[in-house]
């Protein structure tokens, strides 16, 4: 059985280990149960790969109304999670999950939790949605924000035109700030 747990510092999130089975012939896992997302959480609805190189960082991204949940195929990756949400018992907690495709875990990240990573090798990470591709809901804060004050693993990443130019958490417009949403339990 996969070792599932609610994070002890961000409200919401849940970390997966996965039980992988092994032999002479290679290994098997599940990445992914309906039943280890939060009760409350809606169906998952697209599922997306994103192939990274060594050096890369992605995010701090968040939405408004998307979970995401990721699992890392092959290489490592030092994922950055960081409760943006108003009215959350967590507000402003920021947590750190080594992710690797050789021994897991994987992470259900809801809405208002900005997210991001740092390829620590060449990666491959799949992930799953509760929404399909809204460019409005695609939002973000800057990766090296000093009040997040995030410890990515390495100082000079690359990063996307988009990701070069997220505001600060402090600069985030009124609208575009998340609330948290009581679970239903």
């Amino acid at each position: 059985m996969a070792d599932v747990r609610s994070s002890s510092q961000i409200d919401g999130v849940v970390v997966v280990v996965p039980d992988v089975h092994g032999d002479s012939r290679g290994r098997f896992l599940e990445s992914f149960r309906k039943e280890w997302l939060p009760p409350d959480a809606p169906e998952m609805v697209q599922g997306n790969r994103v192939d990274r190189t060594r050096g890369a960082l992605v995010g701090l991204h968040y939405h408004l109304h998307q979970a995401d949940f990721w699992y890392v195929v092959t290489g490592r990756a030092r994922t950055v999670l960081h409760d943006l949400r108003a009215g959350s018992p967590t507000e402003g907690s920021t947590e750190i999950v080594e992710m690797d495709g050789e021994a897991g875990p994987c992470v259900y990240i809801p809405p208002g939790v900005a997210h991001g990573l740092a390829a620590h090798s060449d990666l491959v990470l799949t992930y799953l949605v509760d929404g399909y591709y809204n460019p409005a809901d695609e939002l973000g804060v800057t990766w090296d924000d000093p009040d997040i004050a995030a410890d990515w693993g390495f100082n000079d990443p690359v990063l996307s035109d988009r990701d070069q130019h997220l505001p600060r958490k402090l600069d985030l417009a009124v609208d575009l700030r998340p609330e948290y949403r009581i679970p239903r339990r």
